[in-house]
């Protein structure tokens, strides 16, 4: 099975991807072939989807995800290969963006002391988004658990994912449901960082990856998105509202609080690696190091170009605000000389083993982040 845009760049002629862009709904009974799904309950225009080419499971999730050791993983997953690194409860999993890239869902579940923690770890290739979401929703019936499919739909270039509970659909970079029964539900997101392999495998040696024993045979490290990642491209099947701040397929780390958003440019951070800024009220620190390459270059990901890894952490311990710079030695704090991760631990110095609160932020595309956060204040460099 290929993916969207293996189908509709590469296998398929420009007439064939022209049909995938039809409508793919009836618009005379406002349904959509192959769901159950309640559209007369929607916040969106139906004619807001488009297919992209793989229809409704198409793109398998993972329902049933298999792990292993770091050590075993190492045998098929390069160190420089980026993973998605998830914490809850106390432990940490990886899921390769290698395997992410074909099925763009994992419902996974962690065990935590208080009970299971049921989760959907996604990635939506076209926006380069990676979302770890809560599967557990309140309903005036009581809580309700989910798990998610592909829909083979996309709004804005992202992401449609559909619960097979009711069928309804639902933003993969934000979590809103568009379409259906659980209309005005959020899903809530679960912190999550995008790292080399190498940098996740000295952070938690303890961990776990996800296993390439999917139940499916896919391409696992070929990239299906060969080139994709170019800022001179132009994004797959996008229609929404242009935003002329930043070039479309610039990589962007985006921060979400409390009634603002805010954007950091790449090509700013890969630069000054350190950023001590302000945003709602919170003093944080951006920091961005080399490491992990793009999993959407080069046909191998593990022959991609140099991206990084990035993360955004509050800069205050203990009552003491840090102001962070970038060294030889890697981020290092001026207050202590502390040396910190990209995870944002403190390896060596006074704060040795000091771990910095992870402020909810993801890497993607500028052109997806801008059209769901339009009032998304751009960080212009010092």
């Amino acid at each position: 099975m290929l993916s969207r845009l293996a189908l509709c760049l590469l296998a398929l002629s420009v007439a064939a991807c022209a049909t995938a862009q039809d409508d793919p709904f009836d618009m005379k009974e406002r349904s959509l072939p192959g769901f159950t799904t309640n559209t007369a309950q929607r916040i969106i225009d139906l004619s807001e989807l488009q297919a992209g080419g793989p229809p409704k499971d198409g793109i398998p999730s993972i329902d049933a995800p298999n792990f292993v050791s770091p050590d075993e993983a190492a045998a098929w997953l390069e160190p420089q290969e980026p993973v998605v690194a998830l914490t809850l409860g106390g432990e940490t999993r990886a899921y390769p963006l290698q395997i992410l890239t074909w099925h763009e869902i994992v419902n996974d579940q962690f065990e935590t002391g208080s009970g299971s923690l049921p989760v959907a770890v996604t990635f939506c290739p076209l926006c380069y988004s990676a979302v770890a979401f809560d599967r557990r929703i309140e309903t005036p019936d009581g809580e309700r658990t989910l798990t998610f499919g592909v829909s083979g739909f996309l709004r804005f270039s992202d992401l449609v994912m559909f619960d097979r509970e009711t069928e309804t659909l639902w933003q993969q970079l934000t979590g809103e449901a568009l379409v259906g029964d659980l209309l005005g539900t959020q899903l809530t997101v679960h912190p999550a960082q995008i790292l080399s392999f190498e940098q996740f495998r000295a952070a938690y040696p303890d961990a776990v990856v996800l296993s390439r024993d999917t139940g499916h045979n896919r391409d696992y490290g070929r990239n299906p998105y060969a080139g994709y990642d170019d800022i001179n491209r132009q994004p797959f099947l996008y229609d929404g509202p242009p935003d002329d701040r930043l070039r479309p397929m610039e990589k962007v780390i985006a921060l979400k609080l409390d009634g603002m958003e805010k954007a950091y440019p790449y090509s700013l951070t890969r630069e000054q690696h350190v950023v001590n800024d302000e945003a709602g009220g919170i003093l944080l620190v951006v920091f961005h190091a080399d490491g992990a390459v793009s999993a959407l270059d080069a046909t191998e990901i593990a022959d991609s170009k140099e991206a990084g890894s990035t993360g955004i952490f509050d800069r205050r311990v203990d009552n003491r605000t840090l102001t962070f710079r970038w060294t030889d030695d890697g981020f290092v704090d001026a207050e202590t000389g502390s040396r910190w991760t990209i995870t944002g631990r403190a390896t060596a110095g006074t704060l040795a083993g000091t771990q910095l609160a992870r402020l909810p932020h993801g890497d993607y595309f500028a052109f997806a982040w801008l059209a769901f956060k339009p009032e998304t204040e751009v960080y212009g460099g010092e």
